[in-house]
C-alpha cells in the first residue's frame, strides 16, 4: 500500500477548487504529468481529495467498492433535488433503484417511442428552411426540454404553451442553484441565486404534485403505482427527471455529435452512419468517450481503504474524472483521436468502461432512455441533412463545467438531402 502522490495542502489556504473549476481538464492533465500517476491527491471543496483518472481506478471506485465510497449528503444536489435515487446511499438507494428501474426499460420505455419521434421531428424538421446558420446548442436544449416535459409530465408546448414556458423558466432558475454559492439570502429588491433557485424548486414541486394528483396516464401514472418509501418520493423524483440536467446533457452530446461530423471531410462517416445503425452506435459511443457531458462525480470514503494500491483514509473524498478516464492510454489506443471503429475492434464490448453517466451499481438509471434519445435525434439529422460549420472558422474550445459544451455557441448550416428516408422510426442496433 502506497501513499497517495501529490498533496492535499492545508485547510483553506491549500484549497485548489478555484483552479479546478476554472479548467478541470488542464488541472488533471498537469498533475498526471507531474506525478506520473493517473491517481493523485489535492484539496477540493476544502477537503482532501483523491482524483481518479484511470479506467482501473474508476472500476474500483464505482464498481468494486461502491459500498465504501458513498454519495456526499452535504452535496449541493441534495439541497436542490432533495432525497432521491441520486443522493441516497446504502439500502435506501438499492430499494429506490429496484422500484424505479422498470420506468426506464421494457414496456415503459417503448411507450415513449412515439413521443420521442414526434418531438425530434418537430424540433429538427426545418433546419435548412431559411438558409441561415443555426446555433445548435440552444436548439438541442429546446429539444431535450420538450422530450423530458412531454415524457415525464405530459406537458406539450402546442397544447399548453403557457404551462410549458412557465416550467421551462422555473427549471432554468432551479438549475442556477447548482452553480451558485449555497447561501440563501433575500432582501428587498434582491435575492441570492441560491435563494431564487429554492423558490423555483417550491413552485416546480407545486406543479408536480398537481400532476400526480390529477393524472393517471403515461409516466406520471406509472410512477404513482410504484411501491415508493413515502408520499413525497414520487414528486422528488419527478423534480429530478424534469430538471434542466437532462436537456443540458442531451444538448451537450448532440452538439458534440454535430460538430465532429460536420463538413465535407466527414461525409463518408455521415454516409456510413446513415446506412449502418451499428456504426451510428459506435459513433455515439465515441462522442460520449471524447466529450462526456459531465466532468465526473464525487464520493466520500466511509472507512480506510485503497484505490489503485494507494491508501485512502476514511472521510477522504474521491473524484472520478470522466474526461481523463476516457483517455486512459492503457485502454484506449490513440486516446485523443475520434475513431468509431475502435468499438468494433480493439475496444469491442467495452462500452461498460465509459463513465459519462456514471458506472457500476450507482450509474444513471436513464442510460437506456438517453441512448434512445440520441439514436432518434442523430438518426433524424443524418437521414435529412448534411451540415457544415458556418462560418468555417469558429472557436470550438470547450468549457467543462457545469456541463461540457463549446464556450462560444457554434453555428452550423444544414442542407436538406434530396433523398427522402424514414427517420422517424427508432434506429435498430445495439441498445
Amino acid at each position: 500500500m502506497s501513499k497517495l502522490v501529490g498533496t492535499a495542502g492545508v485547510s483553506v489556504l491549500g484549497d485548489k477548487s478555484l483552479e479546478f473549476y476554472r479548467d478541470p481538464v488542464a488541472f488533471c492533465e498537469q498533475r498526471i504529468e507531474k506525478h506520473g500517476s493517473r491517481i493523485f491527491q489535492s484539496r477540493l471543496l476544502n477537503k482532501p481529495t483523491s482524483f481518479v483518472c484511470s479506467v482501473e481506478g474508476m472500476k474500483e471506485l464505482l464498481c468494486e467498492k461502491s459500498s465504501v465510497f458513498l454519495k456526499d449528503p452535504t452535496d449541493v444536489m441534495h439541497n436542490m433535488y432533495g432525497d432521491n435515487i441520486v443522493t441516497a446511499n446504502g439500502e435506501e438507494a438499492c430499494l429506490l433503484r429496484l422500484s424505479l428501474t422498470n420506468l426506464f426499460t421494457g414496456k415503459c420505455l417503448a411507450s415513449g417511442s412515439d413521443l420521442i419521434n414526434s418531438v425530434s421531428e418537430r424540433c429538427l424538421k426545418n433546419l435548412s428552411a431559411t438558409g441561415e446558420p443555426v446555433s445548435v446548442y440552444p436548439l438541442f436544449k429546446r429539444l431535450g426540454t420538450e422530450l423530458v416535459l412531454g415524457l415525464f409530465l405530459n406537458v406539450n408546448p402546442d397544447e399548453t404553451p403557457e404551462l410549458f414556458q412557465e416550467i421551462t423558466a422555473l427549471c432554468t432558475l432551479h438549475w442556477h442553484g447548482i452553480i451558485s454559492t449555497p447561501i440563501s439570502v433575500k432582501v428587498p429588491l434582491w435575492s441570492s441565486g441560491f435563494c431564487t433557485a429554492l423558490e423555483a424548486k417550491d413552485k416546480l414541486m407545486d406543479i408536480i404534485k398537481d400532476k400526480l394528483e390529477c393524472q393517471r396516464q403515461g409516466f406520471v401514472g406509472y410512477l404513482r403505482d410504484l411501491p415508493l418509501p413515502d408520499a413525497s418520493c414520487a414528486s422528488q423524483h419527478l423534480l429530478l427527471f424534469i430538471s434542466a440536467l437532462i436537456p443540458k446533457a442531451l444538448a451537450s452530446l448532440l452538439t458534440s455529435f454535430t460538430l465532429v461530423l460536420s463538413g465535407a471531410g466527414k461525409k463518408e462517416i455521415r454516409n456510413r452512419a446513415r446506412a449502418d445503425p451499428d456504426y451510428l452506435y459506435y459513433v455515439l459511443l465515441e462522442v460520449q468517450r471524447l466529450w462526456p457531458p459531465f466532468i465526473g462525480g464525487r464520493r466520500i470514503a466511509n472507512q480506510d481503504t485503497t484505490l489503485g494500491g494507494f491508501h485512502i483514509p476514511k472521510a477522504y473524498a474521491a473524484m472520478y474524472i470522466s474526461h481523463a478516464i476516457h483517455r486512459d492510454p492503457e485502454v484506449f489506443h490513440q486516446p485523443e483521436d475520434f475513431l468509431p471503429e475502435r468499438w468494433c475492434g480493439r475496444n469491442a464490448g467495452q462500452e461498460h468502461l465509459l463513465c459519462s453517466l456514471g458506472n457500476g451499481p450507482r450509474n444513471c438509471i436513464g442510460v437506456q432512455l438517453n441512448n434512445v434519445f440520441l439514436k432518434v435525434a442523430c438518426g433524424y439529422l443524418l437521414q435529412h441533412y448534411d451540415w457544415d460549420l458556418s462560418p468555417y472558422s469558429q472557436d470550438l474550445q470547450y468549457k467543462w463545467l457545469p456541463v461540457s459544451r463549446p464556450t462560444v455557441p457554434p453555428m452550423v448550416s444544414f442542407t436538406e438531402l434530396e433523398l427522402e428516408s424514414s427517420a422517424t422510426d427508432l434506429p435498430d442496433g445495439p441498445p
